[in-house]
């Protein structure tokens, strides 16, 4: 798997080129395989090293400069399409052409998948995020990427923040005016914007200019939107640490309250590529945390209430996590054929004939569960199921300020009973 840039055959480094030139049959985009044999063509011979022009002396290039491998086109849709074009070339030397970094945001995660790793040898170009800090004087570390090819651009609105910088990899040429209009809809119309197109080629272009301000035509689809997030005055920013305020959700009510939710997802501990079930969700509260506290985590939200369960949905593309996956229907029925869970949440329906079981037995040695219960019925199951398999029984109860004619006093919410086990 070779990795090229804009800048097409010149671009690419000696052993990527002997990759190229040992082919039977090159895949990729009509764009990489125009680009690839419009500058060998270009190029010639002439700017081989002498190694290079020996190995392609062995593996000539057709009279009018074009490799001699057979060019193939991705089929589309790929993924389906891939077992049937790699059996068809089983027993040939095959290229496959991705852009810039395969191994980043880019086909050879799905080539390890399908062919295994043990199967393909990857030669990088320069990712276009290493090429756009290089334009930017922005350091690596620092700076976020996404990519909205393939994915919700709404994943972007999980990550805006003051003083952050962001880069987003688009999908065609309207992406930079969508991000404009993101960022003006969340309070970030100061927010800086600039577009690199066509990086490392011939054609590379700059644009910049202003969030709020920004009527520049769509230009090059081959782009990077890069973004330093500047809130307006007034704005308010949210914090990926759970425990966002209340109104940051719509709701009917159905809502774990702000500091129960803080603490039901510090005893959730979500770790990197966990699956949550979030049983009776209510507004999504606590699955919507859930992945915003870790990327790489997945979620469940399971509700029986079909206007809630379209909320739900709202939320999470709202609130930057548009992956939550939302199922419609009563717990426990609901539950058969999901994916196991590593941790459960059962904020609603705890009474209910069959939930706690179920989930119990869904958990792999290892899960965990976490059930809150707020009416006495629920409390004394939680109770039971404490005595019978151990785990962490608290109450929690918080107050809240409030006016007491012309005075401030003290207004209790309803107490929650919180039950934290472990399966061993």
């Amino acid at each position: 798997m070779v990795g090229i840039g804009a800048d097409g055959w010149p671009g690419l480094s000696p052993a990527a080129r002997r990759a190229v030139a040992a082919a039977e049959v090159v895949l990729g985009s009509r764009r990489q395989l125009e680009l690839l044999t419009e500058r060998r063509s270009a190029e010639g011979p002439g700017g081989d090293s002498p190694a290079e022009h020996n190995l392609l002396a062995e593996h000539p290039a057709e009279p009018d400069g074009r490799l001699g491998a057979e060019l193939v086109e991705w089929p589309s849709p790929l993924l389906a399409a891939l077992p049937a074009l790699f059996e068809r070339l089983a027993g040939r030397r095959v290229c496959a052409l991705a852009s810039g970094d395969p191994m980043f945001f880019g086909l050879g995660s799905t080539l390890c998948r399908v062919l295994g790793p043990d199967r393909i040898e990857v030669h990088p170009h320069p990712s276009s995020v290493s090429l756009a800090c290089a334009r930017l004087r922005w350091p690596v570390p620092e700076v976020t990427v996404l990519s909205a090819v393939g994915r919700p651009l709404d994943r972007l609105r999980g990550w805006v923040a003051p003083g952050r910088r962001i880069l987003v990899l688009t999908p065609d040429a309207t992406g930079p005016t969508k991000v404009a209009e993101l960022l003006a809809e969340l309070g970030y119309r100061r927010s800086e914007l600039t577009v690199l197109e066509q990086l490392g080629g011939p054609a590379e272009r700059i644009r910049s200019g202003r969030a709020g301000d920004w009527d520049q035509p769509p230009g090059d689809p081959l782009a990077v939107v890069a973004v330093h997030c500047l809130a307006d005055p007034g704005t308010v920013a949210l914090s990926r640490v759970p425990g966002l305020p209340d109104d940051a959700f719509d709701h009917d009510g159905q809502l774990t309250k702000r500091e129960i939710r803080a603490i039901t997802l510090a005893r959730l501990a979500p770790l990197p590529g966990q699956l949550l079930w979030d049983v009776g969700a209510g507004s999504g509260s606590v699955g919507i945390e859930w992945l915003r506290a870790e990327q790489s985590c997945a979620a469940i939200a399971v509700e029986r209430d079909p206007a809630r369960a379209e909320r739900i949905g709202r939320n999470a593309a709202a609130l930057g996590v548009p992956a939550l996956r939302v199922v419609l229907g009563a717990a426990p029925d609901a539950l058969a054929g999901l994916d196991p869970p590593a941790a459960v949440f059962v904020g609603g329906g705890v009474t209910a004939d069959g939930v706690l079981p179920a989930c119990w037995s869904a958990l792999d040695d290892g899960g965990r569960l976490v059930a809150n219960a707020v009416t006495l019925e629920a409390e004394a199951l939680l109770a039971t199921w404490y005595q019978r398999h151990g785990g962490r029984l608290t109450r929690l109860q918080v107050q809240r300020a409030a006016p007491v004619g012309g005075f401030t006093g003290w207004r209790p919410a309803m107490p929650v009973t919180q039950w934290v086990v472990d399966k061993r």
